[in-house]
Parts: structure tokens; sequence; C-alpha cells
């Protein structure tokens, strides 16, 4: 029998009663769950590891723990809660096995060209449209990309938290749950995160200059 509070979960988050039929076995229901997540899980685990390859293993690689898992499943929370701390965990085991890079230093894009600068660092690209005009008008396509490369550059658990606040929505409590924080410890995290992204912008908006490494 289904407990009332499971019930209404269910009811408000259709992916919950999506993995209770993965949980009794159903393979529909499974790709069903990967249709709806794996744009959204790779494009995160892209901007977490910088690399589209790795993303995609990666991705492959959450989605095998969630099956694994399913007989294990109590759904305390939205779905897309507990996924994100599979993939949190995931990325974060992937990253232990490389070099951290400083938070205060633009990293070289990896990835499709067209959406990387053909691989070059934000202020090569800065560079290259226009020099050093001070006071210079970005488009949009260029600010996304500026915004894109700073946000890579922040560090793994600052990254992590903008991109479930900013690209996924998620509350301080559900971040703060998925990366085994508080609310407020989630907060000081974006607050430091708002202020590194201010820092590594703000020259390149105001001057389109490349800040001394």
């Amino acid at each position: 029998m289904v407990s009332e509070s499971l019930s209404q979960l269910m009811i408000h988050d259709p992916d919950v009663r999506l993995m209770i039929a993965v949980q009794n076995d159903d393979a529909t229901a499974f790709e069903e769950l990967v249709l709806r997540y794996q744009g959204r899980l790779v494009s995160i685990l892209r901007h977490l590891v910088s690399d589209p390859d790795q993303a995609e293993d990666l991705a492959q690689e959450v989605f095998l723990r969630v099956y694994r898992a399913r007989k294990n499943y109590q759904p305390g929370s939205k779905f897309s809660s507990w996924l994100f701390t599979i993939a949190n965990n995931v990325a974060l085991n992937s990253l232990r096995t490389k070099r951290r890079r400083p938070e205060s230093q633009f990293a070289l894009v990896r990835g499709d060209p067209a959406q990387s600068g053909e691989n070059r660092t934000m202020g090569d690209m800065i560079q290259a449209t226009s020099g050093t005009i001070p006071a210079r008008a970005l488009d949009n396509l260029e600010m996304k990309q500026m915004v894109r490369l700073a946000v890579e550059s922040l560090g793994e658990r600052q990254r992590m938290a903008v991109l479930l606040h900013k690209f996924e929505g998620m509350s301080y409590a559900e971040i703060a749950e998925i990366m085994e924080m508080t609310p407020q410890g989630v907060k000081s995290l974006l607050c430091r995160a708002r202020m590194s992204l201010r820092d590594l912008l703000q020259p390149y908006i105001e001057q389109g200059t490349v800040p001394s490494k």
C-alpha cells in the first residue's frame, strides 16, 4: 500500500512515479527518465569537468548507478535532487583524479569549437574580437561565452552550486541536500561564487583587457 506522503510526492513529481516503475523493473520508465534528464545532466557535467566526451561518459555512469540502486530507492524528496546527488558524487570522484585549477585563473576550454571559441581562453577570445577597446559593448553570444568560461573557472563546489541554482532553478535547501551542506552554507557558497564571477568578468566588460595571471 502506498503511503499518503508518497502519494503526494508522486502527484507533484511525475519523475518519482517513473522511478517507482523503474524500481519494479519497467525498462520503458527508465528510458523515459534518461530522455528527460540526459541533456541537462551532460550539460552540468560538461561545465564541471570541461570535457564533453568525459561528460557523456560520466552521465552514463550516473544513469548506471541509478539503475543499479533502483531496488533501494526511497523517494523522500524530488527525483532530480536524488539524481543530482549521484551526479555530484560522480563528478567529484572524477575531478579528484585531476589537478585542481586555481579559482582566479581562466581555464582553457575544450570541446566543440563552435561553443568554446575554438579552444581559446576568454582572454584570447576578447583580444581577437576587439583588442583592448575600453567600455565596449558585448554581443549576446560573446557574453554567454564569457560567462560560461568564468563559471568553468570557479572551484568545483562553487561551480556545482551555481549550476544547480541558476541552470536547474534549485532552492538553497535542495542544493544543500545534494551537496551535503546547510542551506546557509549554500547561500554563503553562492555569495562567494558571485563575487568571484564579478571579479573575473569586470575587467572584460569595462575595459576589454585581459587580467594578469
